[in-house]
């Protein structure tokens, strides 16, 4: 997407990480119109350019409600930075080691935020970006999501999550192709970014390969940058190479 001028941008689970790290990355440029935080942590902005608007990815209904209170309805790039891999509290969760660890309520509560929460966002905010010129729709995925790649085995729910969320792009993608034939739908691996996602497993990742949430975000936004209609439907990671499926 080489488009010039102003551009409006949303970004859904700004409250995150990688999400407040997209926000603080378009807003530090004069290029920018207009950025919809969208998170179920709403926040006051200090730049009159960025609104925040309630939505909670496990509530359809807050979905629908948070996509019709964007006023611009042609966005240029839409960026759903959300996901969940583990949990602390009192309903905790960690990634499995084998079968033996698989249960009904974990995988419903993974597929609800990393796929299911994801299909509606593509349902209900697919249709604001425009359509005069090229738009991209950039959604975090994970490169454990490639099937072809996967050599280790665990983390059944997240990997089959992620795998089920590029297969949505990619079908989305597809249809998307005849209505709006300039606009990329695209997952994004964000690397291994230093974030309580990631902090539990840091521990072999080498140094130069643990982003900062702002190192990740400003490399994705490159490739959201960089993508065209062609590549579509398609998962990259955050140096611009394809993942493979």
């Amino acid at each position: 997407m080489k488009n010039s001028g102003i551009k409006n941008i949303a970004i859904i689970g700004a409250s995150g990480a990688i999400g407040r790290a997209f926000v603080e990355h378009y807003a530090a440029s004069e290029e920018i119109g207009c950025i919809y935080a969208c998170s179920r942590s709403p926040h006051e902005y200090n730049d009159s350019r960025i609104i925040s608007i309630d939505l909670d990815l496990e509530q359809p209904d807050s979905i629908e409600t948070a996509a019709a209170q964007i006023k611009a309805r042609s966005l240029d790039i839409i960026i759903a930075a959300t996901g969940i891999l583990h949990a602390d509290g009192d309903n905790p969760l960690q990634p499995e080691k084998s079968l033996r660890d698989i249960n009904a309520e974990q995988l419903q509560r993974v597929l609800a935020v990393n796929t299911i929460g994801p299909a509606l966002l593509l349902r209900h905010f697919l249709p604001l970006l425009k359509k005069d010129s090229s738009a991209v729709f950039g959604l975090l995925s994970a490169r454990v999501g490639s099937i072809s790649d996967n050599r280790l085995g665990g983390w059944y729910s997240y990997r089959a999550s992620k795998a089920a969320l590029n297969m949505l792009i990619k079908t989305a993608a597809i249809e998307t192709r005849r209505t709006n034939k300039q606009a990329v739908i695209i997952g994004l691996h964000p690397g291994t970014v230093d974030s309580q996602l990631s902090k539990p497993f840091q521990a072999r990742v080498p140094e130069n390969k643990l982003f900062s949430a702002a190192q990740s975000a400003a490399y994705m936004a490159g490739v959201l940058d960089s993508v065209e209609a062609g590549d579509s439907g398609k998962c990259f990671a955050w140096d611009g190479k394809e993942v493979p499926a």
